[in-house]
């Protein structure tokens, strides 16, 4: 099993003419609404500040954009970037999750990162466009890849997110509060793998199918070159794990993947599924954006049946 690349590709550039997203897009969130395909992506200008910009496409290969972002940093939390979008509906309402960096560290312990830290922020919308802050999962840790379940799981909000090496599960019942008794670890790298056994995390958000939740993920070795891979979570108990294949479904092979602000990256935040087509958005080399696509039900017997 292997993603076929869009014929187009690579289907967003940077805007040489813009001071905010003239040098790099990449990790975009992508939701198929009302007919049309909504990008939200990553984007760096001359500040080298992550912003998130905003995108339609009618094909989901040929976009327009807005000339403004819809969302950037606001205050010390997330001053230096706000980074990987994600972005679920879930009765009617958008949520969006993203990585906040910023120069303030919030929790016990050493900053997570150099003069600061991150948070796993969670953002609520009702038009696609305005988007109301609402706080972060957890406070304190280096956490990041998470993402939201597109439905309520035994009456809660349900999230995976990533304490490195292992990516975890959550539930909440308002959005506001993630209670550590809430938490349980579900996979981490494998050791007797090659593509995989360094680090992993998860994609777009899980595919909710009759024979469990097909979630992708991504993984590297210690050469740090980026793969994609598959497998399916129980229905009703996410934390269990039904089959996990050993084969990845996409690499880097174009020089646009190969070559770019960080060699080696395929990194998805969006996996939508349109008329039986995933459609897997990535993030090329932290550069430009990519699409691959697979049929849906081709993608459920390999991550069913693939050793």
């Amino acid at each position: 099993m292997k993603l076929q690349r869009c014929p187009v590709n690579p289907i967003l550039l940077p805007d040489p003419a813009s001071d905010w997203e003239c040098y790099n897009v990449f990790n975009p969130a992508v939701i198929h609404h009302d007919g049309l395909f909504h990008m939200f992506y990553r984007a760096q200008g001359l500040d080298w500040i992550s912003r998130i910009g905003c995108a339609v496409s009618a094909d989901g290969a040929h976009w327009n954009r807005l000339r403004r972002p819809v969302l950037e940093p606001t205050d010390g939390t997330d001053c230096r970037g706000i980074e990987d979008p994600r972005v679920t509906e879930i009765d009617g309402v958008f949520w969006m999750t993203y990585t906040a960096y910023g120069r303030e560290f919030h929790g016990p312990g050493e900053p997570t990162h150099a003069g600061g830290g991150i948070l796993p922020m969670i953002a609520r919308s009702h038009n696609l466009i305005t988007w109301e802050r609402l706080g972060p999962i957890v406070r304190g840790e280096d956490n990041k890849d998470h993402v939201l379940f597109p439905r309520k799981i035994g009456g809660r909000y349900t999230v995976l997110h990533r304490r490195w090496p292992q990516v975890w599960l959550a539930y909440s019942d308002d959005m506001l509060t993630w209670r550590e008794d809430d938490m349980a670890p579900i996979y981490g790298p494998r050791e007797d793998n090659t593509w995989d056994r360094k680090s992993v995390g998860s994609n777009g958000p899980p595919i909710e199918t009759p024979h469990g939740w097909l979630l992708l993920n991504h993984g590297y070795d210690e050469d740090h070159i980026y793969r994609l891979g598959v497998l399916l979570l129980d229905l009703d108990d996410p934390t269990r794990v039904i089959n996990r294949p050993s084969d990845p479904i996409f690499w880097p092979e174009e020089l646009w993947e190969l070559r770019g602000d960080v060699p080696n990256v395929v990194f998805s935040c969006a996996n939508p599924v349109v008329d039986g087509t995933v459609y897997v958005y990535y993030g090329a080399a932290d550069h430009v954006i990519g699409l691959a696509t697979g049929r849906l039900d081709e993608l459920l017997d390999f991550a069913l049946h693939g050793a």
